[in-house]
């Protein structure tokens, strides 16, 4: 896990780098009233970290094997309308989150990332898993950004 986290970190700096120096073209713009902007898919990520970072922590110590709750991803980005929010703050956010989620992702043992947990699909899995996951759906949505 801690490639995982390194890696996290890296992309966190990168991004944080790539908005200040204004290489985030479009940033605001919606092609279409149902159509994320590129803000609204930081939203989206702010979201999946809140969540994540809530998932990586409890399994550690919920019932077992841990239930993986979904979220309606749409009603969260409109309920929390971060259209309407402060770009700065958006990114502060999601720096913040994601730099706790890499410290997580950092203390986890060979027997914390074996821990058993239940996808809302039935599916089972472990930990390890559900952040390698977490990492690739955020290196997604950061390439979807930076187009």
């Amino acid at each position: 896990m801690h490639t995982l986290a390194s890696q996290l970190i890296a992309d966190i700096t990168a991004f944080e780098r790539q908005f200040h120096e204004g290489h985030l073209s479009g940033f605001e713009v919606k092609s279409a009233a149902t159509i994320w902007s590129k803000k609204e898919i930081l939203g989206h990520l702010i979201d999946s970290a809140r969540y994540n970072l809530e998932r990586f922590t409890e399994i550690q110590y919920a019932e077992s094997p841990y239930s993986v709750r979904p979220y309606n991803q749409d009603e969260q980005v409109k309920t929390n309308q971060y259209q309407q929010r402060e770009s700065t703050e958006l990114l502060l956010l999601w720096a913040a989150l994601n730099r706790q989620i890499a410290f997580v992702m950092q203390c986890q043992i060979a027997e914390t990332l074996a821990l058993p947990l239940l996808l809302p699909d039935g599916t089972t899995s472990d930990l390890r898993f559900l952040m390698t996951d977490y990492i690739h759906h955020l290196q997604h949505h950061l390439i979807e950004i930076r187009k």
